[in-house]
């Protein structure tokens, strides 16, 4: 479409063209070979994909702990687990939900996808990019492993004090869930620099703020909510740890500290996680939506609006967790409203998914049968966030099963069937081969169906009274069918995972050739290969519309003049993405790798003494001082 202006007599893309043009720049931006070579990669789609896996991972260790326990449930005055290992199942299952899966599987699709989806060769900080992944591993490694040897965390995903304190909890096992918290949300933080500075210098030229996919604008917003949330924990963390291992008193009443400290510190970034968990699940289901009704989106700029206002109000709703702390009444009435004003723009992005499907020609692939169900799900938990919003109903339910059923309707509704559809929609574009279809509709209805049986006679059983985290009952209190029907369906729900797992290899396999494009979605990920490009793209997009690919069907209109013989990006100005400058991008190199597992050093060596952080500070000071080491670029050689 135009040139980018260079005074660097080097090789440019003009002067290639075809096969030898993405020969010669897929060798530029590729991997290197051999271990080495893979542990050294930046390439964002690479480290995506880690993520990816490595979040279902968790998520299956988190479904066998979940299991686990409603297999004790199942009926009264079982004995097949004790309370010292149900405490440990409960609070590893939460805590691997909550900070290994949810929060870095909604990141990782979003270093996956963003940057081609604003169409720029790799993410913005890359190295940066490949030291997060490293760090959120060997995080999750540690609390498993941790688990492995009997030290598995004991007092709740939200690890309360003084329950949490030195005091009633001896021992290692709060210690190395308060220094995971500081791995994942190091990871997190990270994660949205790059996001942030991705969408905001490197979209394609013509990508203008109204042009730019709703899955990027909820990427977007989330990795600001994560900015802006995720410290109050680490300092929350940090603070737990100092009380435990060097004896500060942040959270001793007798002391002058206070135990409420702790939920106000942690429920400020709790409460907004529900969001920086769901909105990018709105991304998902917008994307799906869009490309299986056959049309753009109904209401863009009240969807974008609507995304906006979520983020920016997900930070007003924290002390409705806190309700029966005894906070004052005039307080509890504020957080009430935002609870409920919160409910308006989630109801804007509803109704326009509903009139973009009415509007359209809906074509009911899987995919789309799971953002539909989302639909379902989610407004079912939403009904009961409205209702425990009530100080007066709050304070009759909390701490019971009916929070539960509440808040597996929230985040499996409000992420994981999203995430599933996702999975099924981008499977494509990841690997190359399509999923089976006839699997999926199994996977979706078995999915369904077991859900909500496993989950909504929850609400029942809060209401009778039945409270969170006991491990047996007595059975003259009435709950053993109800429990017993929760865990048939918890067991069916997990097989239905299985189903999943099973179409993937199968699909990895024998699945079908997907084609550049087999939705005819109208992003730009489906502009490349897949799987995609070393380099993403031979040459730069130029946008047009917000569904580029059905805008300009004949061909996609292109930027020419970058190099092909080093890594160089095009920067775009901030709201009209006009070509700005180019920027020499990043090589692959071992240092992440080295600095993350010297930071993993230093935090998993204070636990058990303070010298740690004192001989870890300076080797991880080196390692980063040796990865940031300015090297010169390609225009100084010249």
């Amino acid at each position: 479409m135009s040139d980018v202006a260079t005074s660097v007599k080097d090789l440019r893309d003009t002067h290639l063209d075809g096969p030898e043009l993405s020969a010669r720049l897929a060798k530029t931006w590729g991997t290197g070979k051999g271990i080495i070579g893979a542990l050294s990669t930046v390439d964002h789609k690479i480290i995506g994909r880690r993520y990816i896996v490595t979040a279902f991972v968790f998520l299956a260790l988190a479904g066998l702990a979940a299991v686990a326990m409603r297999l004790q449930l199942a009926r009264p005055e079982s004995r097949l687990i004790g309370p010292d290992l149900y405490n440990q199942l409960f609070t590893m299952h939460g805590t691997t939900m909550m900070f290994l899966f949810a929060v870095p599987v909604m990141e990782a699709f979003a270093v996956f996808l963003v940057p081609l989806m604003v169409g720029t060769r790799n993410i913005a900080f890359p190295r940066l990019n490949a030291f997060s992944y490293y760090v959120y591993l060997f995080g999750g490694l540690m609390i498993w492993v941790a688990f492995s040897l009997n030290v598995g965390a004991d007092t709740g995903w939200f690890s309360y004090v003084p329950l949490s304190g030195p005091e009633n909890s001896p021992g290692k096992r709060v210690d190395f869930w308060a220094q995971m918290i500081t791995f994942t949300e190091v990871a997190a933080l990270a994660v949205s620099v790059e996001i942030v500075v991705t969408v905001l210098k490197q979209r394609a030229p013509g990508m203008t703020l109204d042009r730019i996919p709703l899955f990027v604008w909820t990427q977007f917003v989330t990795a600001f909510v994560v900015i802006f949330a995720m410290p109050a924990v680490m300092i929350a963390s940090t603070m737990l740890i100092l009380d435990r291992l060097v004896g500060t008193q942040f959270f001793n009443p007798a002391e002058g500290g206070d135990a409420l400290l702790w939920q106000h510190m942690f429920w400020f970034f709790g409460h907004p996680e529900v969001y920086i968990i769901f909105l990018p699940a709105t991304g998902f289901v917008s994307s799906i939506i869009v490309t299986f009704s056959r049309r753009p989106i109904f209401g863009y700029l009240a969807m974008v609006l609507a995304v906006i206002s979520v983020g920016f109000l997900s930070f007003g709703l924290w002390v409705h967790h806190m309700f029966a702390t005894g906070i004052p009444q005039l307080g509890a009435s504020f957080f009430t409203a935002a609870s409920m004003v919160i409910a308006i723009p989630n109801g804007i992005q509803i109704f326009c998914w509903i009139a973009t499907l009415w509007s359209g020609k809906p074509v009911f692939r899987t995919p789309l049968l799971f953002a539909l169900g989302f639909i379902v799900v989610f407004v079912i938990g939403g009904l009961t966030g409205v209702m425990v919003a009530s100080v007066p109903i709050d304070t009759q339910v909390h701490d019971t099963y009916f929070v539960v059923a509440h808040f597996h309707y929230v985040l499996i509704g409000g992420a994981v069937f999203p995430l599933l559809g996702a999975a099924y929609y981008w499977f494509p574009k990841i690997t190359g081969r399509m999923m089976s279809e006839r699997l999926g509709k199994w996977h979706f209805w078995l999915a369904f169906v077991s859900f909500n049986v496993a989950f909504f006679p929850m609400h029942i059983l809060g209401l009778q009274g039945m409270p969170r985290r006991i491990y047996t009952y007595q059975p003259e209190l009435g709950w053993g069918n109800l429990n017993l029907l929760v865990s048939i369906g918890s067991v069916f729900f997990f097989l239905s995972f299985l189903l999943f797992l099973w179409n993937v290899l199968y699909s990895l396999q024998k699945g079908e050739p997907a084609g550049n494009n087999p939705w005819g979605a109208g992003t730009l990920e489906w502009a490349t290969t897949s799987p995609p490009l070393p380099q993403n793209f031979d040459r730069i997009p130029f946008v047009t519309d917000r569904e580029p690919l059905w805008a300009e069907r004949d061909a996609l209109p292109v930027v020419t003049g970058l190099p092909v013989n080093y890594r160089e990006l095009l920067v775009t100005t901030v709201s009209e993405a006009r070509a700005d400058i180019r920027e020499t991008s990043p090589t692959p190199t071992i240092w992440p790798l080295l600095a993350a597992i010297a930071t993993a050093g230093a935090f998993i060596g204070s636990i058990f003494t303070p010298w740690a952080v004192t001989w870890g500070a300076p080797v991880a000071a080196f390692l980063l001082i040796a990865w940031f080491w300015p090297k010169g670029s390609k225009e100084d050689e010249e």
